[in-house]
């Protein structure tokens, strides 16, 4: 799509003045990933030079990454890049432009590599979010809507509907449910045979992501108390991690310990990441994913964490600012899909079924 698309600068200028309010001498990079998200680049280029902004781009790509892994040594692998943990340092803002790529790009690199970059990769996330105020896009190409199994044309406008949903009005929804969910302690999950998962939230804070991290964004969100986890579930949906389809991950736990972990394809690299570090095993997050427009299992994180109806949990890192606790170097989050069976249910009552939020 060319840059001169016009929807490309009204997602723009959301990433810019809503998402995360850039203001005039503000020191903002600007990551592509990929040649593809250059019009968006140039679009969001455009609005911090016009916003009074000093805007600065880098160039990421997966094919970049692939020779690392494939050339580099087992120090190369696990580097952290001192121009990115510099630039996470040197900006106020952050705006990672991610485009699609194919997913089995890395299927000749052994898992233990993949596993390494992807802590030292852990390690620059860390920065961004605890140095910047960021937004990260998964912008819409080619190598997505195959992803999706479907065309281009239907991606993109998934994409720009849900990017350009009217987010302040539906964070103030989203934010009244948050809030009937203040003060609750336990939640479980409940599907077929293989999912019955509690844990406590005791203390925890329930809080929303409407468009400031992620576009498109949509989510309800609160920390797990670990030490309370106990039962099982599988996420029938594959987790993408580094490239990697994991598929039919099964993890189950007792009184906070991880007990069992397994899946289909790909368990050598999903047992390499649970040994990432000490808080690997354990989860940083539960959510319900919020928004409307996003109704696509796309094998892509950034966006299928948002379909509506469905939850996730994410290994890893905790966000503090629901009270969790849990530090590692990975977040890796998990979908459940709930649209067509399945509960969660917070102190014994019903909050989402069968794919409708009842709060």
């Amino acid at each position: 799509m060319p840059a001169t698309e016009p929807r490309w600068k009204a997602v723009a200028d959301v990433l810019v003045h809503y998402s995360t309010a850039v203001q005039p001498g503000e020191r903002v990079m600007i990551a592509m990933g990929e040649t593809e998200t250059f019009p968006l680049a140039h679009a969001v280029y455009e609005s911090c030079i016009k916003a009074g902004a000093y805007p600065q781009v880098q160039l990421l790509s997966e094919k970049l990454r692939h020779s690392l892994l494939e050339h580099g040594s087992v120090e190369q692998h696990s580097w952290l890049p001192e121009i990115e943990a510099y630039g996470m340092d040197w900006a106020d803002v952050y705006f990672g432009l991610r485009g699609a790529y194919d997913l089995s790009l890395h299927d000749d690199i052994p898992k233990a590599a993949l596993a390494a970059n992807q802590a030292a990769m852990g390690k620059i996330s860390t920065l961004r979010w605890q140095n910047t105020r960021w937004c990260l896009v998964r912008v819409p190409n080619a190598e997505l809507a195959r992803q999706a199994d479907t065309d281009l044309e239907s991606i993109e406008d998934m994409f720009f509907a849900a990017c350009l949903l009217d987010y302040p009005t539906a964070s103030k929804g989203w934010h009244r449910q948050a809030a009937r969910l203040k003060g609750s302690e336990t939640v479980r999950i409940v599907a077929g045979d293989e999912t019955d998962l509690t844990f406590s939230v005791r203390g925890r804070q329930w809080k929303v992501f409407d468009g400031k991290i992620n576009l498109p964004d949509g989510e309800i969100y609160t920390a797990p108390v670990n030490q309370t986890l106990n039962g099982k579930i599988h996420f029938e949906l594959p987790g993408v991690l580094g490239g990697q389809l994991v598929h039919d991950i099964r993890l189950a736990w007792k009184d906070g310990e991880l007990i069992d972990a397994s899946a289909s394809s790909n368990e050598d690299f999903l047992l390499q990441i649970l040994e990432t570090d000490a808080g690997s095993r354990r989860l940083g997050e539960f959510a319900f994913g919020m928004n409307p427009y996003v109704n696509r299992f796309c094998k892509d994180i950034l966006i299928d964490e948002k379909i509506g109806g469905t939850i996730h949990l994410a290994l890893g890192r905790a966000y503090p600012e629901c009270g969790g606790v849990n530090q590692s170097s990975i977040h890796w989050d998990l979908i459940k899909d709930l649209r067509q069976t399945g509960a969660v249910l917070v102190d014994g009552v019903p909050v989402l079924a069968d794919g409708e939020i009842l709060i």
